[in-house]
């Protein structure tokens, strides 16, 4: 017998198996490498920045000086008087912090009116239909949000299509101001945010068992009561799921409320983009970012903790 085979290594019971999966583990991590370096790169490289600009000094003409500083986060709420140095609150800043968080919620408010039916319309029309109707709700995804935003100002400008109808058949005798307001805003958004409200809901009522819907009419409930007690507690994951995706954009939205409202109808974003642009307070833009983000991972773990509580109850 020679000497290699008598000295042929033993493994205990196991022992191969748990070599094979840690020899897997690393294989995988060597692959997924290059995202988490672009990750850490292009998502939390850029945040730290702002974490760190939001405890600095600004500059006298934009960046910042490497001096520790509170202003920034002290003046998203409050300001100082230019006179005696007081504290009083930012009036702009908490009207622009509502008018944000109010345009978001109607925006999600009329998504939800006008995607849920549409939703319902898709999912109940036969199997060779339902796919030109998702293909003409996604079609606005394959055109440029300025395209589109300036396609809604055709349409309510003083000049646009909604006044020259209603000037012709003479509901009106002069043009509705409607841009530069929060109409202007909350109509542009509900229409460029709306198939983000219809696919999720699609999605959940293409799943819904029909058969229940019918059991409940068996059991003499009526259409609202149906809808009220089977279908919407069948369908909610996919409408909490359209309302976190049209609340968060819609929240930081820069666009739109730049073409729609003009320069007096601001909006988070906008505030944002102002910082680090004319106003030259880059910590202050930081401190503004950061609050956004919160808002933003605040949604989003509602959105988590109830789906949650959902798969939890079954």
């Amino acid at each position: 017998m020679s000497e290699a085979t008598t000295h042929r290594p033993t493994y205990r019971p196991g022992e191969l198996e748990a070599e094979a999966n840690a020899a897997d583990n690393r294989n995988r991590w060597l692959l997924s490498l290059p995202a988490l370096v672009i990750i850490v790169c292009a998502a939390a490289g850029p945040l730290l920045v702002m974490v760190v600009y939001s405890f600095l000094t600004p500059g006298d003409y934009g960046n910042v000086k490497w001096e520790f500083s509170l202003e920034g986060w002290i003046g998203t709420l409050v300001q100082r008087d230019i006179f005696d140095d007081t504290l009083m609150w930012a009036d702009a800043h908490l009207s622009i912090f509502w008018r944000s968080l109010s345009l978001s919620l109607i925006t999600t408010f009329l998504t939800l009116i006008f995607g849920v039916p549409t939703a319902w319309f898709i999912a109940t029309q036969p199997p060779s239909r339902k796919q030109f109707w998702l293909f003409l709700v996604t079609v606005p995804f394959w055109t440029n949000l300025l395209v589109r935003t300036i396609a809604i100002q055709e349409l309510i400008r003083s000049e646009g299509v909604i006044n020259l109808v209603l000037l012709k058949i003479g509901i009106i005798t002069e043009p509705i101001q409607m841009m530069f307001t929060d109409f202007a805003i909350g109509f542009g958004m509900t229409y460029v945010y709306l198939p983000l409200m219809v696919l999720p809901v699609y999605a959940a009522v293409d799943k819904l068992d029909f058969r229940l819907v019918e059991a409940a009419h068996d059991l003499y409930a009526g259409r609202w009561t149906a809808f009220r007690r089977v279908i919407l507690p069948l369908i909610k994951p996919g409408i909490i799921a359209g309302s976190i995706l049209v609340f968060v954009p819609s929240l930081g939205a820069y666009v739109t409320p730049r073409v729609l409202g003009g320069g007096k109808n601001l909006m988070f974003g906008n505030l944002i983009e102002l910082q680090f642009g004319a106003g030259r307070n880059w910590p202050l833009g930081a401190a503004l970012s950061l609050m956004l983000m919160a808002a933003v991972m605040v949604s989003l773990i509602f959105y988590v903790r109830v789906t949650s509580r959902e798969q939890a109850d079954g």
